[in-house]
C-alpha cells in the first residue's frame, strides 16, 4: 500500500497537479468520509476499501490500479476528471494511510 500511495503522490507532485491528502489512519472523519463514498462496485467483496483512493472533489475517481492503468495509457488528466492546464488549480485528493 505504501508503495502505492508513493506512486500516485510522486507523480501528482511531479507533474505540479494540486492535490489534498487526507489520512485515513489518524482521522476517523477522513476513513468514515472515504468509506461512504467509494462506490458499492468499486469495493471489496469483504472488508473496507484499501488506500490510495483518488476522488475529485466528492466524485470517486478509482483505486491504484485503475489510476496505473490511465498513467499507462496517457490518460491521467482525463482519468483525474483534469480540463485545465497542469498545475492549475483542482479538488484531487488522494486518500491514504501513514503506516
Amino acid at each position: 500500500i505504501k508503495k502505492q500511495q508513493q506512486d500516485v503522490l510522486g507523480f501528482l507532485e511531479a507533474n505540479k497537479i494540486e492535490f489534498e491528502e487526507k489520512d485515513i489512519a489518524a482521522n476517523e472523519e477522513n476513513r468514515k468520509w472515504m468509506r461512504e463514498n467509494v462506490p458499492e462496485d468499486s469495493r471489496p467483496a469483504s472488508g473496507n476499501p484499501l488506500p490510495p483512493r483518488l476522488f475529485n472533489d466528492s466524485r470517486y475517481l478509482g483505486d491504484y490500479e485503475a489510476f496505473f492503468e490511465a498513467r499507462e495509457n496517457n490518460a491521467v488528466y482525463a482519468f483525474l476528471g483534469l480540463t485545465a492546464p497542469p498545475g492549475s488549480k483542482v479538488g484531487v485528493y488522494v486518500f491514504h494511510s501513514k503506516l
